[in-house]
């Protein structure tokens, strides 16, 4: 994988740059659609290449380790091949998910054992594993196996799972150094910064992630019950101390504003599930603000559902009739939201890279930041 840095916006830390792997290139700061178990919930993959215009997607380590398995990836020639996706793929750890199993699994030096959520079988994670069914699964990119502390964790706790993480990140170094992709293509590894909300925790990380020389780095821990004022201010500690010619991801941000707010601030990527969950619930994102589509309010509103969007969906169809798809409990009215707003997220990236590009970042993002936090 090579990054090409091509832009530094002169009032921020805002980046414009591209990021080049085996599968095609990602046009940087960028929005990654979430395809947990293999799929973007309610989107197909040709609406998100055509359509929706995804340049990279994601796929869980933990949910496809479980469903469909090793076995039927493997026989597949990997997660490309099985769902049919030929652009780049990240894979997330499965560390935040074993994180949420809090009352299924225990933590130890060796790894994380946990218990299925499909079906109560035991299972255990160690950074070798996770590395070898990341090889399995065949992402372009892979995560490192970390332990997500939550955002109210005290001092203490987060200093002991800042400290395992390093110790798994360096013997799933080890793992990756030593093995070797399965599908003819390369693939890259990133470490994850923690740290909870303490400075001098995520300086500590930052540096051990940054001497270690990967492609890329991970920011994660975020967005897990901290301030959003302290998700920031984390952001811009790290990202001092990151190298600047490797791109940066930060794990699991959010709404449009929190993108906004931290490609300002130097982040390059980002992943969340809340276009595609909080569509399938009716909240529609706009450039103007956002939408409850299951309002009274547009129950008479023959207008295009979004007269800015991007999607086909936002001039084909009504706010009336996808109101009446919601209210009705039609599968269409959550796949309409979903592909409008990863339509948007991308769009919203596309812009912020366009403005970074032609030097007026800033006064574009505050003006966004505000209309998009605004409810209509």
């Amino acid at each position: 994988m090579k990054f090409e840095l091509q832009h530094i916006d002169t009032k921020t830390n805002a980046r414009a740059g591209v990021i080049t792997t085996d599968h095609g290139t990602i046009e940087t700061p960028i929005f990654m659609p979430v395809g947990t178990a293999g799929s973007v919930k309610a989107v197909h993959q040709r609406e998100l290449a055509e359509d929706i215009k995804a340049q990279i997607i994601l796929g869980n380590t933990y949910h496809l380790y479980l469903r469909p398995g090793l076995n039927i990836l493997e026989q597949a020639g990997g997660l490309h091949r099985f769902n049919g996706w030929t652009r780049p793929i990240l894979t997330d750890s499965g560390g935040f998910q074993v994180f949420s199993l809090s009352e299924n699994r225990k933590l130890k030096e060796e790894g994380a054992h946990f218990r299925s959520h499909i079906d109560g079988s035991k299972h255990l994670f160690t950074p070798e594993n996770v590395v070898d069914i990341q090889r399995i699964i065949g992402a372009d990119i892979m995560m490192a196996f970390d332990e997500c502390t939550p955002g109210t964790a005290d001092y203490d706790y987060a200093k002991k799972s800042m400290e395992l993480t390093h110790r798994w990140l360096e013997r799933g170094l080890r793992r990756f150094s030593d093995s070797d992709p399965k599908y003819g293509y390369l693939q890259a590894f990133f470490p994850i910064v923690q740290g909870c909300v303490y400075p001098d925790l995520r300086r500590q990380s930052a540096e051990f992630i940054a001497k270690q020389n990967q492609a890329g780095n991970a920011i994660g821990g975020l967005a897990v019950g901290e301030p959003t004022e302290k998700m920031y201010e984390m952001i811009e500690v790290v990202n001092e101390i990151l190298p600047k010619d490797r791109p940066r991801y930060l794990m699991g941000v959010g709404t449009p504003a929190n993108i906004l707010e931290a490609i300002e601030r130097g982040v390059d990527m980002f992943d969340c599930v809340m276009p595609t969950r909080n569509g399938r619930n009716g909240m529609i994102f706009t450039s103007n603000g956002i939408m409850n589509m299951k309002n009274e309010k547009w129950k008479s509103d023959f207008s295009p559902l979004d007269a800015a969007g991007t999607s086909y969906v936002d001039s084909f169809y009504s706010k009336a009739y996808v109101r009446h798809l919601f209210v009705s409990q039609e599968f269409l009215a959550m796949q309409i939201a979903s592909i409008h707003n990863l339509a948007f997220y991308l769009n919203l990236v596309k812009e912020a890279r366009q403005h970074i590009m032609e030097g007026d970042f800033a006064n574009w993002k505050a003006r966004m930041v505000k209309q998009t936090m605004q409810r209509l």
